[in-house]
């Protein structure tokens, strides 16, 4: 072990647990009692449906008959009429208790708790005991209160810093009065914590609380604790700490047995139904000063840049950002891809600033404060996490929705599909190939389409509409002009249809995954992204821990690592690197812009409910806008993931032959990186004039808004 002075790669640190702050937590009895109906409800489930399940291939995973989980669901709380009510009405995800949504929406647990005397603690976790581990506290109710001091039940408030009542009411008065995730917390190696607290004493004393001005506190035999404050209220040097959101650090003394290593933790026993395996993989902050954070977890923890997106590149309308990920050096390179999935040892932390006064970075710097905007976790099949998520919260009237996708983001089908055909619109040399169809018989077609409900609104065809009936509708539908043409391509032209539902990810992933998978990944609105041969499957929740629909708060981000199976010149796999997958260019935007595009949905909504039809009207605008950028931007956002990919491959090949003496062949995959940078280059370049575009519309639109006003 090192003594915590050293570089990065040999700094012991890894993820441990977010601990949020919120408006109540439950009695544990309740929690447990709501755990034991649905356990009770799978057992129930998988003895009437004998363990049948939707379940066409593996990576579509395991969904649930909603239908039969709703009848079974009600016979199990018929005695309760808000669980009842709950699931009949439109799901609403403000005013939501965050650790019911957990225990619903992906099957975590209660597994841990402490109370004192005015605030009330719960542990949740995933199944697995390195996985998930999220802390909620609540300061209690005078009702409460009075309960725990007849009681003469409760802990002291003073007996563990982490869990006393004056923390919370900093962070609500730091926060704008909000819930939140307040402190990021890790768990660092034996004598690692002592370096960690002079360094900050060094270098940023204004982030070390007056509580920790003298070191770590010492909990007898269960660790050693530090904590700072994670940003400057401005620029260092001419700012104070920001008394928000707050890094904890954890070095367990040896032999500590709990599976949650904060101290004062009791453990609680925990029935897991069915809980997919879940990891943190990276957590994201909104700041005023990005740099100024940057620099100080690089004087502290050794930090260092890994990815930048820079200026003029994450844009959405007139609203941009900056972003750059930073970590650790973790020195461990899994073996498999399951070692890679549990792996808590590289750090990801990447940090946001607004470069405009606009957008959704901005209006939660400016509603609530610097702070945390995502956790984000890795899972093993995130087809079918997702569905299982979605099926769960239809049953329960409970869990999570997620951040709405547009579908012209998978694909839609055009003219130009139709006459060419999927995967014939250009041959490998680049040249046009042979038309599939006339311009005028794809016009025909489409129109038909379009008229008998086969396309959506955005030109998107149906998820649930099948080839059937597609050929039903042409064959009875197309004029006597274009039946021969049509007869001779009949079946083309409906796969043809059929694949525009998700063409775009076919770009990226060809026959990687099946019709099923792809429909699947449409359906429950995955992100999709390839770096060299590695794949990147993302999803975000709606807004967590809200009270009011139009507040600005946190959300989750769960991912899946689809790591390559690449082998060494000995013929033995190469170790998985930590982060395979990257983080996402493509995704990245598609995040940025789908966050402004739900916001101006809500507007639009709003608006229409109000009777207010000049705001209903600009909102639909900002929305149209918001969607084109984003279908502008997606063939220059495959450019770009297609040439880092080819960069990325270059690269290895030039390592490699170097290695093996093979001069020649290295300095050949040389010419190929400088070409793909260069295509690389291009493409952000038309990127940036993309954004810029948008950014003249949207101003365009909100200055004609302010004139009529």
């Amino acid at each position: 072990m090192n003594d915590g002075n050293e570089p990065s790669d040999e700094l012991d640190i890894r993820f441990s647990h977010v601990h949020l702050y919120v408006d109540r937590v439950c009695d544990l009895s309740a929690y447990k009692e709501f755990e034991d109906s649905l356990n009770l409800f799978q057992e129930n489930y998988d003895e009437m449906t004998a363990g049948e399940r939707i379940d066409e291939d593996e990576q579509r995973g395991i969904f649930l008959d909603v239908d039969v989980g709703r009848q079974i669901w009600q016979s199990i709380t018929e005695h309760n009429m808000d669980d009842n009510k709950s699931v009949a009405e439109e799901f609403a995800s403000h005013g939501r208790d965050i650790v019911k949504q957990l225990i619903a929406g992906f099957g975590f647990r209660v597994t841990g708790c402490h109370v004192t005397s005015h605030t009330s603690t719960v542990v949740v976790t995933s199944k697995d005991a390195n996985g998930i581990q999220i802390v909620a506290s609540a300061m209690k109710s005078d009702d409460e209160n009075s309960d725990v001091e007849e009681a003469n039940a409760a802990v002291e408030d003073n007996d563990y810093h982490h869990f006393a009542p004056s923390n919370i009411t900093r962070f609500y008065h730091a926060h704008s009065n909000r819930q939140g995730i307040a402190v990021l917390a890790f768990e660092v190696g034996h004598q690692c914590l002592e370096g960690i607290f002079l360094r900050y004493s060094e270098h940023h004393p204004e982030l070390v609380p007056k509580e920790f001005k003298n070191g770590p506190v010492e909990y007898g035999d269960e660790a050693r604790v530090f904590e700072v404050f994670a940003y400057y209220s401005g620029e260092r040097g001419t700012s104070l700490a920001d008394e928000g959101t707050m890094l904890r650090f954890i070095e367990p003394i040896t032999g500590a047995a709990n599976t949650c290593k904060l101290p004062g933790i009791a453990p609680v026993d925990a029935s897991f139904s069915r809980c997919h395996p879940a990891f943190f993989d990276h957590w994201v902050s909104n700041v005023i000063s990005r740099t100024g954070f940057l620099d100080t977890l690089k004087d502290t923890l050794y930090f260092t840049p890994k990815v930048d997106f820079n200026a003029g590149v994450v844009a959405a309308g007139e609203a941009q950002i900056e972003s750059t990920v930073t970590g650790n050096t973790a020195s461990l390179n899994a073996e498999d891809g399951s070692s890679a999935l549990s792996d808590q040892s590289q750090i990801y932390l990447p940090i946001n600033n607004a470069l405009t006064e606009v957008g959704h970075v901005h209006g939660f710097l400016e509603e609530i404060g610097q702070g945390v905007q995502h956790i984000a976790s890795r899972v093993d099949n995130i087809i079918s996490f997702v569905q299982e998520a979605n099926d769960r919260r239809k049953i329960f009237g409970e869990g999570f929705t997620f951040l709405n996708i547009p579908r012209s983001y998978y694909g839609v089908l055009t003219k130009e599909m139709l006459r060419k055909g999927i995967d014939n619109i250009k041959d490998p040399s680049g040249n046009k190939s042979d038309d599939v169809l006339s311009l005028e018989c794809a016009h025909a077609i489409l129109n038909i389409c379009t008229a008998e409900g086969v396309l959506l609104d955005d030109s998107s065809v149906d998820l649930d509409i099948s080839g059937s009936t597609i050929q039903t509708i042409l064959d009875s539908k197309i004029s006597l002009e274009h039946k021969e043409e049509y007869l001779q391509n009949q079946e083309e032209i409906v796969v043809i249809i059929l694949h525009s539902r998700y063409v775009n990810m076919y770009n990226l992933l060809k026959n990687h995954l099946s019709e099923q998978s792809y429909v699947a990944i449409v359906r429950n609105q995955i992100l999709v992204d390839v770096q060299t041969d590695d794949l990147l499957f993302q999803i975000f929740t709606s807004n967590i821990l809200q009270r009011k629909p139009q507040d600005e708060s946190p959300f989750f981000e769960f991912i899946q690592r689809v790591c390559s199976q690449c082998v060494g010149p000995d013929g033995c796999p190469k170790k998985v690197k930590p982060g395979c997958g990257g983080f996402g260019i493509r995704n990245f935007l598609t995040l940025f812009l789908s966050i402004e595009v739900t916001k101006a949905m809500l507007a639009a909504s709003n608006a229409k409910r109000d009777g207010k039809m000049k705001e209903y009207e600009f909102a639909k605008r900002k929305v149209q806008l918001f969607i084109d950028q984003l279908n502008e931007s997606n063939p220059l956002l495959t450019e770009i993931s297609e040439a880092m990919t080819k960069e990325g491959a270059a690269r290895d090949n030039i390592t490699l032959s170097y290695k093996e003496g093979r001069i020649e062949d290295a300095k050949v995959w040389e010419e190929v990186t400088e070409k793909e940078a260069s295509a690389k280059s291009l493409a952000n370049d038309l990127l940036m004039e993309c954004n810029m575009k948008y950014q003249r519309l949207m101003r365009e639109l909100r200055e004609s808004q302010e004139d009529i006003q």
